[in-house]
């Protein structure tokens, strides 16, 4: 009885949840054959090894870049300079399978491409651009963003690091916190206050192409990480560090430059953490499938499909509201920072509950490096909190919808 009922819960005779959902309907055929490419190198070289990676808290980030960008993943939203200038729809796609093997991975991606290199493109200098772009979308050169700093998160405008003119020089001073890549990087997009003061009477902001090996900059691994541990995360200390006057981004003045830079970044979260729930939900059907208890396989169970009907609802869900955004960012009207706020909102917190519900489908195997759920779900902790807290993108459609700033000002 129990070997007939496990060969019944054979996975080749099931629908999987995205057959169920129908998304060959919702992508293009382009797209969906781009994702199973990007699906396909990441099986053949990170997924069998990162349970390994997240348990030692490292991962191989100079080689996997290297690899990232002989696929063409690094900037490939961006146009010229060696990027891919793929739709947003194809680069959200990337993301969910980066996303399936690690949240941490696609954190990798997502800080090369949507912050450091999206800082450089579009807010650079073309000697900028042309100096560092083809270096980074062929993964020889590794960027961070530093905006984010020990005292200093959710409200970048009271950031301490300042930048100030001696002669046609820029001298930084300040620290950075929070940094994924910064212990490997070879270029820091840095983020600083300087002298000149806006209409308001407050400091402007400017942005600056920082080289990793500059004399006065620092960059201190920080470990003892719960989440988010294949991923290699780590502070800019910057001491007087000096810098030419073209090393400032030309056309970033003000808040709006780094805010852009998140709101890149953030996109890519909303259909990355899709990619999470659907790794979390393949594997517990294939588990409860084959797990018999009672003289049963688990999937048999009343309360287990109830859990994995839950799951699937939830997933298909943050998939088409992923997809829409997508299709949003591709057209003319293009798609506003509130609705991508909706998208992180919705999206990261919703997955995160998919992973923790279906980690208990495994009992005690759970909790070990072995299945996925858990170490998407503790992953999927950290997601939450950077590109904008899960608060901070409620107060912000809280804002749109009420026209009232419940922000402290």
């Amino acid at each position: 009885m129990k070997k007939s009922m496990a060969k019944e819960m054979d996975m080749s005779k099931t629908l999987s949840p995205d057959d169920i959902l129908g998304l060959d309907s919702v992508f293009e055929p382009d797209d969906l054959e781009f994702a199973s490419i990007v699906k396909k190198w990441l099986d053949e070289n990170v997924r069998e090894t990162i349970g390994d990676y997240f348990l030692d808290a490292t991962i191989p980030a100079r080689e996997l870049a290297e690899g990232l960008g002989e696929l063409g993943l690094l900037g490939m939203h961006l146009d010229g300079y060696g990027c891919g200038g793929s739709t947003a729809t194809q680069y959200g796609l990337a993301c969910r399978e980066l996303e399936a093997v690690d949240s941490g991975l696609r954190s990798l991606v997502s800080v090369q491409g949507s912050l450091a290199m999206f800082a450089i493109h579009h807010w650079g200098s073309e000697a900028q651009k042309e100096e560092w772009l083809p270096k980074m979308a062929a993964g020889k050169a590794i960027g961070c963003f530093g905006l984010t700093e020990p005292d200093v998160g959710s409200d970048p405008s009271g950031m301490k690091t300042t930048a100030k003119k001696d002669g046609s020089d820029w001298i930084l001073n300040g620290a950075k916190m929070w940094i994924t890549n910064s212990p490997v990087s070879d270029v820091m997009v840095v983020w600083a206050k300087t002298e000149e003061v806006d209409d308001k009477g407050k400091n402007v902001v400017r942005g600056f192409v920082v080289p990793s090996n500059t004399e006065g900059v620092q960059t201190p691994e920080i470990h003892r990480k719960i989440s988010l541990r294949a991923s290699i995360t780590g502070e800019i200390v910057l001491d007087n560090v000096r810098l030419p006057e073209d090393a400032m981004l030309p056309k970033a003045k003000g808040l709006k430059g780094p805010l852009s830079c998140l709101s890149e970044a953030r996109y890519g979260i909303v259909f990355g953490v899709t990619g999470a729930a659907r790794d979390a939900l393949l594997s517990a059907l294939e588990y409860t499938g084959t797990r018999v208890q009672f003289d049963r396989p688990l999937a048999s169970f009343q309360i287990t499909q109830q859990k994995l009907a839950k799951a699937f609802g939830q997933y298909s869900q943050i998939t088409l509201l992923a997809a829409h955004l997508g299709k949003l960012k591709d057209s003319e009207k293009g798609v506003r920072p509130e609705q991508i706020s909706l998208g992180k909102m919705v999206n990261v917190d919703t997955a995160m509950n998919v992973c923790r519900d279906l980690r208990a489908l495994f009992g005690g195997s759970g909790i070990t490096s072995e299945y996925p759920p858990l170490r998407h779900a503790v992953n999927l902790e950290t997601v939450l909190t950077y590109e904008g807290t899960h608060e901070v993108h409620q107060l912000t459609l809280g804002r749109t919808m009420t026209g009232i700033n419940a922000f402290a000002n």
